[in-house]
């Protein structure tokens, strides 16, 4: 019997209107000398089960066509795990994997207990279907601990959709950094802590 406690992590991508625009956006995309050596870089999510220990399974889906995302794919592709979770799993979105979470959870009811959810540098809403509305508030319903992290310096989502996250989660702990830009770092030492001082069942 599985007794860790599931951490289900959904990472980012981008979202367009049109494949024209994405076409464009590859073609134009600036793929510099550092970029190219960020692809090998380990990040946050990548030590996150050595950070957190042999008590959590980190479980870490490749969302559908990340560059060019859509979500009713996501959505289709997420709910493929659900008959393997178990209660009291901890969701944590980062960017464009925020976004959808919360809009997930905004308009469907996940039939298993939500411990924890971390939503990481999100975008309030975007392209390609991830559009949000104001009330978030069955999100509040079924996690019982909400964590919004954000910095002022976020290069990519703006620290505004972070104050749009706070005014719609109102019981939501929100965490600000002034130096994280799009929290890319090796290391997430307060997401960690966060994890693992939440109350399970």
């Amino acid at each position: 019997m599985n007794n860790k406690k599931q951490v289900i992590v959904i990472h980012g991508g981008d979202a367009w209107d049109t494949y024209e625009e994405y076409i464009e956006y590859l073609k134009s995309y600036d793929f510099t000398e550092d970029k190219f050596n960020k692809i090998t870089s380990r990040r946050w999510k990548d030590t996150l089960q050595e950070n957190l220990g042999n008590s959590f399974e980190i479980i870490k889906p490749d969302m559908p066509s990340a560059r060019n995302a859509k979500y009713n794919e996501w959505s289709i592709w997420f709910e493929k795990l659900f008959p393997y979770l178990l209660d009291d799993i901890i969701l944590i979105g980062h960017s464009l994997g925020a976004n959808f979470l919360a809009k997930y959870l905004a308009e469907n009811i996940i039939n298993k207990s939500i411990a924890q959810l971390h939503l990481v540098a999100g975008c309030y809403g975007t392209k390609g279907g991830f559009e949000l509305s104001d009330d978030l508030s069955q999100i509040e319903g079924q996690c019982a601990d909400v964590y919004i992290y954000h910095s002022t310096d976020d290069y990519i989502a703006d620290f505004v959709d972070g104050e749009k996250y706070k005014k719609a989660l109102p019981n939501a702990k929100f965490v600000q950094f002034d130096d994280r830009n799009h929290f890319l770092q090796e290391e997430f030492p307060e997401i960690v802590n966060n994890i693992k001082k939440g109350k399970f069942a």
